[in-house]
């Protein structure tokens, strides 16, 4: 039997840490629906700009997003167009998990 390579389960690693943040997660959501700037988003999310940025960085230096400027405005979209089946798969695990603690409590 091959041994796994470590690296790939890493990087897959740091792709799934910059997921796990709900303020990222609403404005993975909001960038789905198109290319939105920096000052939306701050908006969107009800957090300030510095925080929103942060964010940002963090999913861009995963490949998750790019950005783009316009004058003094950075507008971002999505670099990876597979989310909404990720997004997918984690509602059917929390509505099985529902369900299964809903037959749980019947008993």
């Amino acid at each position: 039997m091959t041994r796994p390579n470590m690296k790939v389960y890493e990087a897959r690693a740091r792709i799934i840490k910059a997921l796990a943040h709900p303020s990222r997660l609403l404005m993975l959501d909001l960038l789905q629906e198109g290319e939105r700037c920096v000052c939306e988003l701050t908006e969107r999310v009800g957090a300030d700009q510095s925080t929103v940025s942060r964010h940002l960085a963090v999913l861009k230096n995963t490949g998750l997003v790019e950005d783009r400027k316009e004058g003094v405005m950075v507008y971002y979209r999505l670099r990876c167009k597979c989310l909404r089946g990720f997004f997918n798969c984690i509602e059917a695990v929390l509505k099985d998990n529902l369900k299964v603690q809903a037959e749980a409590l019947a008993l």
